[in-house]
């Protein structure tokens, strides 16, 4: 079905991915925070509205994936106000924009919603514990869109990396050059999932949702298959690199103090997915030499 779709934070590594991602079917429009700040109402109605017009001039069907969010997870600790004001009101700005104009909306999440003391894949379902203001400002932005009436669907994603924008993949491979050996954290474990996998996957959702075939579950997750920790990540990488993988030594996370808590464990179950009929992601290892292969 041809798709019209608004990616709002259309310049971070996600939004460049979906825009870069979709088939000629698709036409998406991907507009920075500089041009649309999902915290105006009036650009978001105007933005919303647009979207509709367009795709019915096109003969098609509007859905918003909404990739804008705070990220700066330590910044956040400091600066609650406006990662809520972007993570939550944002959202439900959105939200209040797509039930108006009856506009579907699949709206990003993160694995740090959760507290981290589980010792198994989180599922949908599973309570929510955030531990930073990060964790906070997102859980709220949640519940802002499936509280508002809205045709909408949260996914929940963690450990993102792409080619644009800051992660850790870009980081190791910076520190790869400029030092004999680092120190990484081995006692925080999740799933590394590649934008560009992420991306294809909520392309697939959006277009079940467009054609009426939307998951009837509303929270869904989605990462690469498989986890590991931010240490056992880090000599993957250097092994794509070429470079000695034991260069990396582990650390705990107490050696390595961070504004924000970050969850001990935040592996997402992939079964609400699978259970959608939605096209599981690859190992995270195979993404990640896929990503090598790409650049």
């Amino acid at each position: 079905m041809p798709l019209t779709v608004l990616v709002p934070g259309g310049s971070g590594q996600l939004g460049r991915d979906l825009a870069a991602l979709a088939s000629p079917s698709v036409d998406v429009v991907a507009p920075g925070s500089s041009e649309l700040d999902v915290t105006s109402t009036g650009q978001v109605l105007a933005a919303v509205g647009a979207l509709a017009d367009r795709a019915r001039e096109n003969g098609s069907s509007p859905v918003v994936v909404n990739a804008a969010a705070y990220t700066a997870v330590d910044k956040a600790e400091t600066d609650e106000e406006r990662a809520f004001a972007v993570n939550a009101d944002g959202p439900r700005v959105l939200a209040a924009a797509c039930a108006s104009r009856r506009v579907p909306l699949i709206h990003v999440s993160t694995d740090y919603v959760f507290s981290g003391d589980a010792s198994s894949p989180y599922e949908p379902s599973d309570e929510l514990g955030p531990r930073s203001a990060y964790g906070r400002t997102k859980a709220a932005g949640e519940d802002a869109v499936l509280g508002s009436g809205a045709s909408s669907w949260v996914v929940r994603t963690g450990w993102l990396y792409g080619h644009s924008g800051s992660n850790f993949v870009k980081t190791m491979v910076r520190l790869e050059s400029s030092r004999p050996e680092l120190s990484v954290v081995d006692d925080q474990i999740g799933g590394p999932t590649w934008t560009a996998d992420l991306a294809a996957g909520l392309l697939e959702l959006a277009s079940r949702v467009a054609a009426g075939d939307g998951p009837e579950r509303r929270i869904l997750h989605c990462t690469n298959a498989g986890s590991v920790t931010w240490f056992g990540f880090a000599r993957a990488i250097f092994s794509q690199l070429g470079a000695d993988p034991s260069r990396v030594k582990p650390c705990t996370s107490a050696e390595y103090p961070q504004a924000a808590t970050r969850p001990a464990y935040s592996v997402l179950s992939p079964a609400s997915w699978k259970e959608a009929w939605l096209t599981p992601l690859r190992p995270w290892e195979e993404a990640l030499a896929a990503y090598f292969e790409a650049q």
